[in-house]
């Protein structure tokens, strides 16, 4: 994935890009997320950033709450290899984006605005989120890091950090959560930070602490890193059964409406 070394200027950029329905899950194509995001960051446009997969698609098919968060968010972004290739079925070109990706490039950017886009870590288990928020520090001297918290604190510590994060007023926030809870957590407090940013992470924290590794380049590019998660994750298998479930609703999805196209043509012909 190619990042811009520079932001593009905001009239070059859609305010509101292109929605594309997979099964329904509202999703938006541009040919740069980067830069658009960027702008964002720049200008302080409040932005909820959803990364959506086949997995969660599936979830939100069941669970409508969640399908209404991911349909108010500012962008939601490609990040699963089966939301690409439903896309291909209708022959709509749209590179992959994963969201670990993304965050990188948006710590970079903030990295680079200074003490004027301060970024706070939420989630991860204690000491992991403190770790990775380090490995930045010391990757990029120039960031402005709020604040770090892991995501097992009680009730009673969540209003205090609440009021923390009100204080301080990040530009960029990254929760790590896990899906859906990050969602759901982020569309219940954003308006807490009203001109952030606020990106659902999910383990990435651990691959930035070092506690686990991200898959090889060659099992990125063949859009195989679902399976290198799983190897790493055994325990997420009953989870990975989305997948089967999301391709087959996908191509029957596509079949049905290539066989009412042809019914239609049939019926004009009469």
């Amino acid at each position: 994935m190619t990042f811009p070394s520079e932001s593009l200027s905001s009239t070059l950029i859609p305010e509101f890009p292109e929605k594309f329905a997979v099964l329904g899950i509202g999703l938006h194509l541009l040919d740069d997320y980067s830069s658009w995001l960027s702008s964002r960051l720049s200008r302080k446009i409040p932005t909820h950033v959803v990364t959506l997969n086949a997995e969660m698609v599936m979830q939100a098919l069941e669970n409508s709450d969640l399908a209404q968060i991911i349909e108010q968010a500012e962008l939601v972004i490609p990040d699963g290899a089966g939301i690409t290739f439903y896309l291909s079925l209708y022959g709509k070109e749209c590179k992959r984006c994963p969201g670990i990706e993304i965050a990188e490039f948006m710590v970079t950017e903030a990295a680079n605005l200074g003490t004027s886009a301060p970024v706070f870590f939420y989630g991860g288990k204690p000491g992991v989120t403190q770790q990775a928020a380090a490995m930045w520090q010391k990757q990029l001297p120039e960031i402005a890091i709020a604040g770090t918290e892991h995501g097992y604190i009680t009730p009673a510590e969540e209003t205090a950090f609440l009021q923390k994060l009100s204080d301080l007023q990040p530009s960029l926030i990254l929760v790590g959560l896990g899906v859906p809870r990050q969602e759901f957590w982020i569309a219940k407090h954003r308006h807490i930070c009203p001109q952030a940013i606020w990106i659902g992470v999910g383990g990435s924290f651990d691959i930035w602490a070092g506690v686990k590794t991200r898959a090889p380049g060659w099992l990125r590019d063949r859009n195989l890193e679902w399976l290198y998660r799983l190897y790493q994750e055994p325990w997420r298998w009953r989870r990975m059964l989305a997948l089967p479930h999301f391709a087959l609703k996908a191509l029957g999805n596509r079949v049905g409406l290539k066989m009412k196209s042809e019914v239609r043509s049939q019926e004009s012909e009469v």
